[in-house]
């Protein structure tokens, strides 16, 4: 079998089609022999080539202009005409990006539907002939992956697609999300971020789906309960202001009079992420709408305790190991937050159930699955 994957997010393994593409790669590339392997990556002039690709997985180059339109005509047309150029016997888009035509067989990952759903995501006239092209394409697929059931059954609903053509494939943590301290670097890093001994973490972005709004609004009685000795940190890059998509957290922080109980701390590379986690008293993910919910999974494979929403994916990644609470419901997400700080008890078997809990994802498991799913499309389209 020959693989061609759509490239596109290939260098920016920060964002989670990034993550996701390198993650499913490398782990393919490991798991078996006799898979060949084409990154189809579209290089605009001036800019770098692919980094960090396995030695045995080949990549074509493929020129496109910057911008949207270049990004469109490549997925519409340079993607599966590239598929043919190579030989591929089966070509996957891992991410809601898929061409309408493809002379292969063609698996798609629609990582979730909030771009469709959201109203403030699907406004300007140029989102919404995207969002229609991309739902046309799913439909063309031979086969969708997607990352949870709750996923599933939004696709199936919204989309039209059958059940039969979509499976659910979920994620996992890297290896380096680990509860096990290294105290030099640990030290370091919390240096670097400027952060307090005990903290509860906000990791994340700041749209409106990810409900930051109402974790502040619980802290309005954290604060009361804890004072000053357990800030919310915020962390990830801070909005530039306020639109549809970004509330005005400055303002609202100043109206709720918490400005002492909470930090920002701003964009967190990489590699200092399980640091923040480990070190954190708890990690609090208040989203209304998720794929999957990675962050939630890093968090606990750190041994970190949860308090996330009961929202879309998000029960199916925490399991019983965290609390999960209606993300509408400041007062029970408060009650939560400060019952995993002040019940020593509770706190140490939330964190002994969240590793235990993440040690039933892994990337092994996603690129086995995957492949299952590869074989099931070749073998249904080479049948006469």
């Amino acid at each position: 079998m020959h693989v061609a994957i759509n490239a596109y997010f290939w260098n920016q393994p920060f964002v989670g089609s990034g993550q996701y593409t390198r993650q499913l790669v490398y782990h393919l590339h490991k798991l078996v022999s006799d898979l060949k392997i084409t990154l189809i990556f579209p290089q605009i002039s001036g800019e770098a080539e692919p980094e960090a690709v396995p030695a045995t997985v080949a990549v074509k180059l493929v020129p496109i202009r910057a911008g949207h339109w270049g990004k469109v005509l490549f997925e519409q047309q340079l993607f599966p005409q590239a598929c043919q150029e190579v030989g591929a016997t089966l070509a996957h888009v891992p991410y809601w990006g898929a061409p309408l035509r493809s002379p292969v067989p063609l698996v798609v990952t629609v990582h979730d539907l909030t771009t469709l759903l959201v109203p403030e995501y699907n406004r300007g006239v140029k989102a919404r002939l995207y969002n229609a092209l991309v739902s046309a394409s799913a439909k063309g697929a031979n086969h969708i992956i997607t990352d949870s059931f709750a996923s599933k059954l939004e696709i199936v609903d919204h989309l039209g697609i059958e059940e039969a053509r979509i499976t659910a494939v979920y994620l996992a943590a890297p290896p380096s999300y680990t509860p096990q301290e290294n105290n030099l670097v640990d030290m370091a890093v919390l240096r670097k971020y400027d952060l307090p001994d005990f903290y509860v973490l906000y990791l994340g972005g700041y749209e409106n789906h990810k409900n930051v709004m109402t974790l502040l609004l619980a802290w309005t009685y954290v604060g009361q309960a804890l004072g000053t000795d357990y800030p919310l940190v915020l962390a990830g890059r801070k909005p530039k202001g306020s639109s549809d998509t970004f509330p005005d957290y400055d303002a609202y922080i100043k109206q709720l009079r918490i400005e002492e109980y909470v930090q920002w701390i701003g964009y967190v590379d990489e590699e200092d992420k399980p640091v923040l986690y480990r070190n954190a008293e708890t990690f609090v993910f208040p989203s209304k709408r998720e794929g999957f919910g990675l962050p939630v999974l890093e968090a606990m494979a750190c041994g970190t305790a949860v308090v996330t929403s009961n929202a879309t994916s998000l029960p199916e990644v925490v399991g019983d190991a965290g609390f999960t609470v209606d993300p509408d419901d400041a007062r029970g997400m408060a009650g939560a937050i400060i019952a995993t700080i002040i019940q020593d008890n509770l706190a140490a078997e939330m964190r002994q159930n969240s590793q235990t809990q993440a040690a039933n994802f892994s990337w092994e498991k996603t690129a086995t699955e995957t492949l299952l799913i590869y074989d099931h499309v070749s073998q249904t389209n080479s049948d006469p």
